[in-house]
């Protein structure tokens, strides 16, 4: 790789086992957690190739994406990083009925983060958890930890219970914008049971279903926060909409300010058509990154979404369908690939 191509990766999944868990929780949650474990639903879908890369557990055993030196060598290192920001599993948690459980394992896996993750290595930052269940604990936990130095963003599940941008989730948007940090929706635990259907019809049979819908809870999310005003009322706030593919944007966009023209009296606190606020406040990564036969079908896409502006790369590692920086928008320019590759990152996270 080129000493020029610089790489932030905005989505690695940091994997832990719950006894790493422990030594960071009260009681009576630090028992409850050594009898049974977390209990962490997960999408509820089988998937034949697992979800985890088999090449990836450390050689000493455990998960893949468990063991920090074996990271850094198999993918910082290796792919000449300047950073990885580490997104955890952890936001899943958002998936469980009991709020306080879910803060309790939130603010724990935050402390081990911190003492287990960041502190082996200056090119791990971290995206701190917060569970959705109750978001007045939500935006306590980002108060406590959201001035650490090494700590970037706050992330949280696109497994809710109503769309994101109701003001029921807002205080979690202010403690964001207090502390100055991004809010990354990651697809979470939709399928469990106990949020919303990952999909407009309901729960889809297969892994490969659920999958290929990601996008339709991002779409949900994305319109009720331009909608609801959360651009408006936290101008400052910043959204990173983490594996849930890019293509299904500009048509978005389009429809949301074709239909603002004739509704803009059922929301009027916009005062821009609402592709100007998801352009202002929003970006998007690229894993999975969807690549047509014909290249310039992407550049035409990326015109249409000013793409080299809000795009940010992600590897998703360790997760079966990783993206390697080497492999993926090689036709890009130069200038457009700097800043996808590293640079659009490096100024939302105010990095070095």
């Amino acid at each position: 790789m080129s000493e020029s191509f610089r790489v932030i990766d905005v989505d690695v999944h940091n994997e832990q086992n719950d006894s790493a868990f422990v030594p960071y929780l009260p009681e009576p949650w630090k028992s409850r957690v050594a009898a049974s474990g977390i209990g962490m639903a997960g999408s509820g879908y089988y998937s034949p190739v697992g979800v985890l890369r088999r090449d990836s557990v450390p050689p000493g055993g455990g998960k893949a994406g468990s063991d920090p030196e074996f990271m850094l060598k198999q993918l910082v290192e290796a792919y000449n990083m300047d950073y990885a920001i580490l997104t955890g599993v952890i936001y899943n948690i958002s998936a469980t009925h009991d709020a306080d459980f879910a803060a309790a394992i939130c603010s724990a896996y935050n402390d081990y983060l911190i003492a287990e993750w960041l502190s082996k290595s200056s090119k791990f930052k971290g995206a701190m958890a917060v569970a959705t269940q109750d978001p007045y604990l939500a935006a306590r936990e980002i108060d406590r930890i959201g001035g650490h130095p090494d700590i970037v963003e706050v992330i949280i599940s696109s497994a809710a219970r109503m769309p994101l941008g109701q003001r029921y989730y807002h205080p979690i948007y202010e403690a964001c914008e207090r502390n100055g940090l991004p809010l990354a929706i990651h697809p979470g635990a939709e399928g469990a049971g106990s949020s919303t259907p990952p999909t407009a019809a309901g729960y889809p049979s297969r892994y490969i279903e659920w999958h290929t819908c990601l996008s339709q809870m991002f779409m949900t999310h994305l319109v009720s926060m331009v909608c609801e005003g959360v651009f408006v009322k936290y101008p400052n706030l910043k959204v990173v909409l983490t594996e849930g593919g890019i293509a299904w944007l500009p048509g978005l966009m389009w429809r949301l300010d074709k239909n603002y023209k004739a509704l803009r009296s059922t929301v009027p606190w916009l005062t821009r058509l609402p592709s100007e606020y998801i352009r202002e406040h929003c970006y998007l990564s690229t894993q999975p990154i969807e690549e047509p036969d014909d290249p310039q079908h992407l550049v035409d896409l990326f015109n249409m979404i000013d793409a080299e502006n809000i795009l940010m790369f992600s590897s998703d590692y360790p997760h079966w369908d990783f993206d390697a920086p080497t492999q993926i928008l090689r036709k890009l320019k130069p200038e457009a690939k700097r800043k996808i590759f590293a640079e659009n990152a490096r100024a939302l996270y105010k990095l070095p």
